[in-house]
């Protein structure tokens, strides 16, 4: 029995630390406790694949708010999400919103009501793909988005396992927020999870070893109309990247023109209006602006 235990407890162990999971939310500079604000999942840091599961909003588990309270944000602002590990299967990354018709902790993100705000997908240097895998992901709530209670969608799907002889990986987590001074914009196109992916999508199929040179990410267009300052992610649903060189003052996000902070990797955030991070950006890529909340290491 001795034997055993021990066992089980190292498998358990192994299962824990196998993937990574998005456990921590930033909001105001202030990076928040584990699951704080982020719906917590059963099946430690493994990933969804089944197509037709209702995990595929939300994790295993995350189908209702539990113990977790909503944080008030401002549209407009900046956001992070956090994993344990940083990401390490190539694949692209994504951020949906679903509106909640009620309170975002009784929301389960079902119907026709998820939407795309970002997408990450690869960038192509002399015939091979970069691909951003990190520890965090930054972004904005749109500024026209309309107050209210939603459902913060982050997902990273792992396609280092060629389809069909294998599965892709979907690691996703959701915080439950509550937008202030929201907008009047109308997100879409509205899909629902599951049924956003079919399976038979080139950015869903992609052997990352065989003749790739570009990528498609699955899902539906990054909504269009976020409003100033949201910008719009590179890669899926046709959407494109439109940067500006920025002046001193937001790209600092210090107002004094000058570097401060950490070195930021590329595509991470590295200034905007109230932006207190960093602001250096690693060789190789530089800050731009995507209007005056949010700039970008690219």
């Amino acid at each position: 029995m001795k034997s055993f235990s021990i066992f089980g407890l190292t498998a358990l162990a192994s299962q824990a630390s196998a993937h990574y999971i998005f456990q921590k939310f930033t909001y105001g500079g202030a990076q928040y406790p584990a699951y704080q604000y982020i719906r917590t999942n059963t099946n430690y840091n493994s990933p969804v694949t089944d197509l037709t599961s209702n995990d595929l909003r939300c994790n295993q588990g995350g189908l209702t708010g539990g113990s977790t309270t909503t944080i008030s944000v401002k549209a407009g602002s900046s956001f992070s999400f956090t994993a344990d590990t940083a990401v390490y299967h190539n694949g692209p990354t994504s951020i949906y919103m679903a509106k909640a018709p009620g309170t975002a902790a009784e929301f389960d993100g079902s119907g026709q009501v998820w939407f795309k705000i970002k997408d990450i997908g690869p960038t192509f240097t002399g015939g091979n793909a970069v691909w951003d895998l990190s520890l965090t992901y930054s972004y904005t709530i749109p500024a026209s988005v309309p107050s209210g209670d939603y459902l913060l969608r982050i997902q990273q799907l792992g396609i280092h396992n060629p389809y069909p002889a294998g599965t892709p990986q979907f690691y996703i987590s959701c915080a439950q927020i509550t937008v202030t001074d929201g907008g009047s914009g109308t997100p879409g196109p509205l899909v629902s999870i599951p049924g956003f992916i079919k399976g038979d999508e080139p950015g869903y199929t992609a052997n990352i070893y065989s003749n790739f040179n570009s990528y498609t990410v699955p899902g539906p267009a990054v909504w269009s109309g976020q409003g100033a300052g949201s910008g719009t992610g590179s890669g899926g649903g046709g959407a494109t990247t439109t940067v500006v060189t920025p002046p001193a003052t937001t790209s600092s996000g210090g107002g004094s023109g000058g570097s401060t902070g950490p070195t930021v990797p590329k595509y991470g955030q590295c200034g905007g209006t109230g932006w207190t991070g960093g602001t250096t950006c690693a060789s190789g890529s530089t800050c731009k602006a995507s209007g005056s909340f949010y700039s970008q290491c690219l």
